[in-house]
This record gives C-alpha cells, sequence and structure tokens, in this order.
C-alpha cells in the first residue's frame, strides 16, 4: 500500500479543520450557497474519513483524536456562529456547545489525574453527529436556497436537543464509572 493512503482518513480530517474558519467566515458574511456547499462537502467528509479508516483499515492513533477534534470544531463553530446571525436557537447551540465542553473537560480531568479515558464513539454520538451536520445543513439549504422546511426543521431541531441530551448522559453515566465516584 502506498504510504500516503494510509494517512488519508487523517488528511481528510485536517481538511475539515481547514474548511471550518471557511463556512464561519461565509456564514458572518451571509454568503449563504457557498456556506452551504463547503460545510456539505466537510459534513460528508466525516463519513468518508470514517469509512475509509474502517474499511481499508486506516486507522491510527492520531486519527483516534484528530477526527473528533475535527468534528467538534467544525460543528461548535457553525452552531455559534449560526446562533450569532440568529440563524438558529441560541439554545440548540448552547446545548450542543455544553455537551462538547463536558466531554472535553472530562477527558482533560481524567488525563490529569492520572485516569486517561479510552476514546471510543458510541453509536448515540454518531447518531448525534449524523442529527447535527444535517440540522445545520438544513438551516444553510434553507437560507442559502430559500428552501421551506418547517416540519423538517422542527423534527431536527427536536432530534439534535434530544440526542445531544442523550448522548451527553452516556457519556457522563461512563465517565462517572470510570472515575468511580
Amino acid at each position: 500500500m502506498m504510504p500516503y493512503f494510509r494517512s488519508l482518513p487523517n488528511l481528510i480530517s485536517l481538511g475539515r479543520l481547514v474548511l471550518v474558519p471557511v463556512i464561519i467566515e461565509m456564514i458572518a458574511t451571509e454568503r449563504w450557497p457557498e456556506a452551504c456547499v463547503v460545510f456539505v462537502i466537510a459534513g460528508l467528509s466525516d463519513a468518508i474519513d470514517g469509512f475509509l479508516a474502517k474499511r481499508f483499515d486506516l486507522r491510527s492513533e492520531i486519527g483516534a483524536y484528530l477526527d473528533p477534534v475535527a468534528d467538534k470544531a467544525l460543528i461548535v463553530s457553525v452552531y455559534v456562529a449560526l446562533a450569532i446571525v440568529a440563524a438558529l436557537p441560541a439554545t440548540i447551540a448552547i446545548l450542543v456547545v455544553a455537551r462538547d465542553v463536558m466531554i472535553v473537560g472530562g477527558f482533560a480531568i481524567s488525563l490529569i489525574l492520572q485516569r486517561p479515558v479510552t476514546i471510543k464513539p458510541l453509536m448515540i454520538s454518531k447518531l448525534n453527529t449524523v442529527a447535527q451536520i444535517s440540522f445545520a445543513a438544513l438551516v444553510l439549504a434553507s437560507k442559502a436556497f430559500g428552501l421551506q422546511a418547517g416540519l423538517s426543521m422542527m423534527i431536527l431541531l427536536y432530534s439534535v436537543a434530544g440526542l445531544t441530551l442523550a448522548s451527553m448522559a452516556v457519556y457522563f453515566g461512563q465517565w462517572i464509572r470510570h472515575m468511580n465516584i
């Protein structure tokens, strides 16, 4: 196997990280069609890097950290930016940010106390990521193309809220058990 192919999932994750400030700038300047297209590309890259890593056994230690960091940077940044421009409710952005701060905070505390947590994405977390990316893409598409997505928008909004809370509860429960609290 060619050596650069082994790094392809990590390069895709890095590409997603590079796209974050580009998307945020597009949202801030209300370049909705461009923001929507670039966000969809970034969102799809999450599925592609995961598929490649699993299908071709290209998993790596750096990838185990890089992929979730890229996901969190993308989702948190986009939700905050969309809330700032009032394209989505601030409460959903706060909930999304709070979940990720809780997860990263728990990870950091575990490291500080020399009880590192193994990074392993859960099914609820994967569903949550898909819902969060889908909702943000729908919000961007509605701004970009005048898409009228009333009921779909509400269903995805409540799905994101529910899955974010459920994911937060599961990770918090696992962390409490891991830390023997």
